[in-house]
């Protein structure tokens, strides 16, 4: 860093520098010192009934968890693990509470005796219990490297640029570097300083998507390389993945209580598809939004397909196809939502243009009628998405504009509902179902729906759950 510090200020240094690459330095010593007392500290235990593990010498921690109660063993390794053959075990016991307290980990073990290790606690949990027999081969789903067209369609690219762009000038100016005075820089604006203000902003418009896509292509092969897929002895979901950092993650078929189809606007326009489990044991909301995955981005069939295997009740459970439509004040709530975010957008240039110049009320106006038909055909999209149904022991809900989700949810596995509504909401009449288990994100929404239609649709997928809180109207003859 000091040698990389030298390149960018030409050679010139002062004091700031060389503190700020000496604390940097004292960090990396400190990081390093606690991470090898860890290592030097940890020691743990496998006994038929519970692991254990003690680590630290100033401050010790000793855990353990019973067998019984662990449900993921899973398996990664970063870049330093896979340089020296090394891995980390993940024992996770899937409580909803905090990390640190319900996931152990045994970090820097080699790979050999982390897959022995997890093949003894998974046998050890499962002793006495019928245990399910995969196919000869048990291969769901492997990488198919023409899936690679889908990696750009993702807008998280572009905002990868912009936290880039800051970091790189936080840097920079911690450094005592003006970003501004960078040779490159001042190469850009003698290029490019002349051309009228639109045009600038549609080439760093351009250049930012082209970035984008690029950083976008790259996360997808960095998070999906090696995917597989497979059904292995004793009902378990593997799925392994990762090019740099190599994951591998055990969904228990037991715990397994539905899918859920993800389509995002630009991966939905070519056709493709994320699937996801709804599953318990995969932890906190934050952990089971990074191990549900079962497919990356894919085409929409090979997701359906999937999805047939993955759950086998048959295909076309979380097709949209046959989803009992939404009333229309749904659809009125949609629009008049998009009428009041065009107006609110476009009034920020209009207000400023009342003060700085003309030019930003023209701009703001052209910006309203530009947006008032793109969001209100948002709007009916959304509402399109809208559906339910009751297929079998599944309920089947989907909703979404920007990202569509459909949802099969086992209906035994719903403890609970939530009903909710907001002030617009009462004022049309409609209502929010919530479906409350303790698989996946907790709850599932069916959104808008007539008071009448929430009550039925609760009590027919679980007969009883909600009958305790209702309150009949008498009679009146």
């Amino acid at each position: 860093m000091f040698l990389a510090s030298l390149a960018v200020t030409g050679g010139d240094t002062n004091l700031q520098v060389i503190i700020t690459l000496g604390s940097l330095f004292m960090t990396f010593l400190v990081i390093s010192g606690i991470g090898l007392m860890r290592l030097f500290t940890t020691r743990y235990r496998l006994t038929e009934d519970r692991f254990e593990l003690h680590t630290g010498l100033l401050f010790r921690s000793e855990r353990s968890v019973p067998i019984g109660r662990i449900r993921g063993v899973d398996v990664t390794a970063n870049p330093v693990h896979r340089l020296f053959g090394l891995t980390t075990l993940r024992i996770d016991s899937g409580d909803q509470s905090d990390a640190a307290a319900r996931r152990l980990a045994l970090d820097g073990i080699t790979k050999a005796e982390a897959v022995e290790l997890r093949r003894q606690i998974i046998a050890l949990r499962d002793a006495g219990r019928a245990r399910p027999v995969a196919d000869s081969d048990g291969v769901l789903s492997r990488l198919d490297w023409s899936w690679l067209r889908y990696g750009p369609l993702t807008v998280w690219g572009v905002g990868g640029v912009f936290i880039a762009a800051a970091s790189t000038y936080r840097t920079l100016s911690e450094l005592q570097v003006n970003p501004l005075d960078l040779g490159v820089v001042k190469d850009l604006e003698d290029r490019f300083g002349t051309i009228p203000l639109w045009y600038g902003v549609l080439l760093a418009a351009v250049v930012i998507a082209v970035l984008g896509m690029i950083g976008s292509t790259a996360t997808y092969i960095e998070n999906w390389a090696g995917y597989e897929l497979r059904r292995e002895d004793g009902g378990i979901l593997r799925i392994r993945r990762g090019l740099l950092a190599t994951r591998s993650v055990s969904i228990e078929e037991r715990h397994l209580r539905g899918l859920e189809l993800v389509e995002p606007v630009p991966l939905r326009w070519a056709r493709g598809a994320k699937l996801n489990a709804v599953a318990s044991g995969l932890g906190s909301q934050e952990d089971n939004r990074r191990r549900r995955g079962l497919t990356p981005p894919t085409p929409r069939d090979e997701a359906m397909r999937v999805a047939a295997q993955a759950l086998p009740t048959g295909p076309g459970l979380i097709e949209r196809k046959g989803l009992l439509p939404h009333p229309k004040a749904a659809l009125r709530r949609r629009i008049n939502r998009a009428l009041m975010w065009s107006v609110l957008i476009a009034a920020v240039p209009v207000g400023l243009g009342l003060w700085l110049g003309r030019w930003l009320v023209i701009t703001g106006v052209i910006t309203g009628v530009v947006l008032v038909p793109v969001l209100v055909a948002f709007a009916f999209s959304a509402y399109h998405s809208l559906g339910h149904l009751l297929r079998g022991r599944f309920l089947v809900m989907c909703s979404g504009a920007f990202a569509r989700r459909t949802v099969a949810l086992q209906r035994d596995g719903v403890i609970g509902w939530k009903l909710s509504r907001t002030p617009f909401q009462r004022r049309a009449g409609l209502i929010t179902l919530g479906a409350t288990t303790a698989a996946g994100e907790g709850v599932y929404h069916v959104h808008d729906l007539t008071e009448g239609q929430g009550i039925a649709l609760a009590e027919t997928a679980v007969p009883g759950l909600l009958a305790p809180f209702i309150e009949r109207a008498p009679d009146r003859g």
